[in-house]
């Protein structure tokens, strides 16, 4: 298989992604793996990340670089956070609310040493600062009502001008029709944030947009 270079760290061939494996041996969630001029690289699942979705949908700008320090809000068990753990030699810091995934995440943060498993909740950021040293870039992807706050207020709190933020219209408000919760979202976001990109993640995720953000200077 060859690989073409889409971004530092990610991989392209055809329809597929992959990040070089900093863990050869070692796959997290069952994903493909294949060796070229003996290194190993791991598909990325776009059914299975939302992150993945967005670079196959033409994400034009990825902010995570091979020395960022990543905050990933709603870490679950640690799919898509692995990835970003490939691409970068920096801190993974995983927020993960529910302690049923944390036990499988844990599992992964064991493996791959960069990332650090937080039991917490995001909507209060101040609780897991004594384990975030710094934070470069964030990404979210939390099943909450209150997405843009959660956004707002861990940014500001670690001073992150970087981030890429999951929208999950359902999980915001099931009566109203996707489209108006991504446009009441996207001007809370809006205040504070420059909207750099929005992709729909169609067909890979129903009522899903991923969001490339900056954070405007004050």
């Amino acid at each position: 298989m060859s690989m073409r270079h889409v971004f530092p760290g990610v991989y392209r061939s055809g329809s597929e992604i992959a990040t070089l494996n900093s863990t050869p041996g070692y796959r997290v969630y069952g994903e493909k793996v294949f060796k070229d001029k003996n290194k190993e690289y791991r598909i990325w699942d776009p059914f299975r990340s939302k992150v993945a979705a967005a670079i196959l949908k033409g994400l034009k700008d990825f902010p995570v670089t091979p020395d960022s320090n990543v905050l990933y809000l709603g870490a679950s068990s640690g799919t898509t956070a692995s990835h970003i753990a490939d691409v970068t030699s920096g801190q993974v810091y995983c927020v993960e609310f529910s302690s049923t995934m944390m036990r499988d995440l844990m599992l992964v943060c064991d493996r791959k040493k960069n990332m650090v498993p937080i039991l917490g909740d995001a909507r209060h950021p101040w609780e897991y600062d004594s384990l975030v040293a710094k934070a470069d870039v964030l990404i979210q992807d939390v099943a909450q009502p209150d997405q843009a706050s959660i956004l707002s207020s861990n940014a500001e709190y670690y001073g992150i001008k970087k981030a890429l933020l999951s929208i999950k219209a359902r999980s915001i408000n099931s009566i109203k029709s996707p489209k108006e919760v991504f446009e009441e979202e996207l001007k809370k976001i809006s205040e504070k944030f420059k909207i750099m990109q929005k992709l729909d993640l169609m067909p890979y995720d129903e009522d899903h947009m991923l969001v490339n953000l900056e954070a405007k200077s004050v």
